[in-house]
């Protein structure tokens, strides 16, 4: 088999997408042998960490698509997929997808009541459940039509399954849900073309350094693990799927399989940068694939200086210490990161640059009127690519909100330089008005604390809108070495900018489990920002200095 050929083909397919990915290359007949996905646990006999072949993981499929076929479930039905394992999400996603129904994977860290009004929404013919997360939904009063527990549809007989779906370039395939960060999660629903079109991009372009051993630190249930599995699947390539992604899980899959590359959120990078890495087997990465929102450089910096990277010299390609990162900026709704930016231990490009634009993304800045910005002005970011989600399910309301002529608008608030790189500077519903024609930031604040307080590991802005200015709290979790009745209050005013600093009212430190957080690792603000007003600020049990606001 000539993969560069193989990899021409499959990019030149119009047939394949996310929902044919496994039958396709089952039928293809060539490299059944060849290692797959490996999980964490045990599914369907087979044991955890330990690859599944091409042949092995298509005769899972079947059997679990033959399984629910069994239970009636049919094309184009919406079945719910809420469990524990990241073996039972991606299979559950593959073997629906298998028979046409359209799987809508929910995050197994996402509160009962939360799931359950979720589940609701989406008119969910059935819920494949374990145990757990059944009695969570039963006890939240869920009316689901059925549940199916995922240990049994392993039983399946891959022989009954009915022939695979013949999908279609714009239906609808699976369904994913955004971060919840405001409220109830979205139902974002992806077709067979969508989450495949930067796979496709990639697949015509010669194959990335590491890409060939990947570890899959991402919430399971999320789009980017969907587009990881099918990136591995095309390119022949190993993909374990992890089911908790704290840092030291992360870190002792590293040392126990060895990966080339590790595919996470910003919230991954956080954890791994407070952990000592240096007491870690770390050499084996060459990549850390980022996702989501934009990483931050202080994480950024501690990564790059571990693993180990390929670099073409004068005498060739020569190993060298330290690691490359890939940042940029996307979400569910955007359906892949449509910037990147590769940092090493010898680059310099951030104060939050996401890079440039992938080519297959059309990319604007525009005001509030829809008029494009130039160079150097704050605005929010449009996106059209082939990437882009339908939509929301059951929800065309809030799915027309957020299109304008052609364009998806993201809710993120970004500029531009003359060069054509991109700087991410806060979401908009965070982002406040502090008058005289000024803004307040608050991604980019914690961005300058982080940068300025070497043992801050994170920091979370909170500005609240305050007679036509702000009153902000500066919230800090420290590098578990760092002495906590230190006063930093001074240090971190002069991260920020002037105007900035002067709405400071609070500069606390906090113990990270204190911080709301949704589901994929993203602290809640608009939860932090109620809890101010109603003049809390996280309990009695946090210490810190209060500025005299100027």
């Amino acid at each position: 088999m000539n993969s560069k050929n193989e990899r021409a083909e499959l990019a030149a397919d119009q047939r394949l997408g996310v929902g044919n990915v496994v039958t396709t290359l089952v039928e293809r007949g060539t490299g059944l042998d060849t290692p797959t996905l490996t999980f964490d646990t045990d599914v369907d006999g087979h044991p955890a960490w330990q690859a599944l072949s091409l042949a092995a993981l298509g005769d899972r499929v079947a059997a679990r698509a033959a399984a629910l076929h069994a239970l009636g479930i049919r094309p184009r039905d919406p079945v719910a997929v809420w469990v524990t394992n990241g073996a039972d999400q991606v299979l559950g996603y593959l073997a629906l997808a298998r028979i046409g129904a359209i799987p809508a994977l929910v995050n197994g860290r996402l509160p009962a009541e939360q799931a359950a009004e979720y589940i609701r929404r989406l008119r969910a013919v059935a819920v494949v459940a374990d145990s757990p997360h059944q009695d969570a939904l039963t006890a939240a009063g869920t009316t689901a039509p059925s549940f199916v527990d995922p240990a049994t549809l392993g039983k399946g007989d891959p022989a009954q399954a009915p022939a695979p779906y013949r999908h279609h370039a714009g239906e609808p395939v699976v369904i994913t849900h955004s971060s919840g960060t405001t409220g109830l999660p979205k139902a974002v629903t992806h077709s067979h073309h969508s989450l495949f079109a930067a796979i496709r991009h990639r697949l015509s372009l010669p194959k990335g350094q590491g890409l060939d051993r990947m570890l899959g630190a991402l919430p399971s249930a999320h789009a980017a693990t969907v587009i990881a599995v099918n990136l591995a699947l095309t390119n022949r390539a190993q993909l374990a799927v992890l089911s908790a992604q704290s840092g030291p899980v992360v870190l002792d899959a590293i040392e126990a399989w060895q990966p080339q590359s590790v595919l996470g959120f910003a919230a991954v990078w956080s954890e791994l940068a407070g952990e000592d890495l240096s007491s870690r087997d770390l050499a084996s990465v060459r990549t850390w694939w980022n996702t989501g929102d934009c990483a931050h450089e202080a994480h950024i910096r501690r990564l790059v200086a571990v693993g180990s990277r390929e670099t073409v010299t004068a005498q060739g390609r020569v190993r060298r210490t330290g690691s490359f990162f890939v940042d940029g900026l996307g979400s569910s709704e955007m359906g892949h990161s449509q910037f990147f930016i590769t940092h090493t231990p010898d680059t310099d490009r951030y104060g939050r640059c996401i890079g440039k634009p992938h080519a297959f993304s059309d990319v604007a800045v525009v005001g509030d009127d829809g008029e494009r910005l130039g160079a150097g002005q704050v605005g929010q970011l449009a996106i059209s690519a082939p990437t882009l989600s339908l939509g929301y399910w059951n929800d065309s309301v809030t799915t027309y909100r957020t299109r304008k002529d052609g364009y998806f608008l993201t809710g993120d608030l970004v500029r531009h330089d003359e060069d054509g790189y991109y700087y991410h500077v806060d979401r908009a519903v965070d982002a406040v008005d502090v008058g005289d024609g000024t803004r307040l930031y608050t991604m980019l604040c914690e961005e300058r604390v982080l940068a300025r307080c070497a043992d801050v590991l994170e920091c979370t802005v909170v500005a609240v809108p305050s007679d036509g200015g702000a009153v902000t709290s500066v919230l800090l979790v420290l590098d578990p070495k760092a002495d906590r009745g230190t006063d930093r209050t001074a240090e971190v005013l002069a991260a920020l900018e002037p105007h900035v600093a002067r709405t400071v009212e609070r500069v606390v430190v906090v113990d990270p489990d204190r911080l709301p957080l949704g589901a994929t690792g993203k602290v809640r603000k608009f939860l932090l920002r109620q809890r101010f007003l109603d003049g809390e600020l996280l309990g009695r049990e946090t210490t810190g200095s209060r500025v005299a606001v100027r």
